[in-house]
């Protein structure tokens, strides 16, 4: 019997971990394309979302009063999205679980929503400072 500690077995590498290089890069970035395009052709709130937004990312580099509470006003409206992806993408996990009624899924589904709810407030929080004379 050895002194040392036993260490548990290696985990496995899932064979949808790609390798690293460029093809990595190159393939990352389909991925997230599709992910965008997904989320624009199945989920109404973030299309509700990019319809308000792109036209407040527009308009923050007219109205701000400098570069910097442009990119502020721009990068709230950003992290909207971030949080509405991140959220839509929880829903669509659980819903692959199970659709019927599940406390701990209804749970994370409502923090999910809960996350979306406050980076909207911090986007309008962060419009008014910036805005208010």
């Amino acid at each position: 019997m050895s002194d040392s500690p036993s260490r548990p077995p290696a985990p496995s590498v899932s064979a949808f971990k790609s390798r690293s290089g460029l093809g990595r890069l190159w393939r990352a970035l389909g991925y997230s394309w599709a992910g965008l395009r997904d989320a624009v052709r199945y989920e109404a709130a973030f299309r509700q979302e990019l319809a308000v937004g792109l036209p407040l990312v527009a308009l923050a580099w007219v109205i701000a009063p400098g570069r910097l509470q442009a990119l502020a006003l721009t990068a709230v409206i950003v992290f909207v999205w971030v949080v509405e992806l991140l959220n839509s993408a929880l829903e669509a996990l659980a819903d692959t679980v199970t659709i019927e009624n599940h406390p701990l899924i209804a749970r994370a589904k409502d923090m999910g929503s809960a996350a979306v709810m406050l980076s909207l407030v911090l986007a309008a929080l962060v419009w008014g400072v910036v805005l208010w004379p």
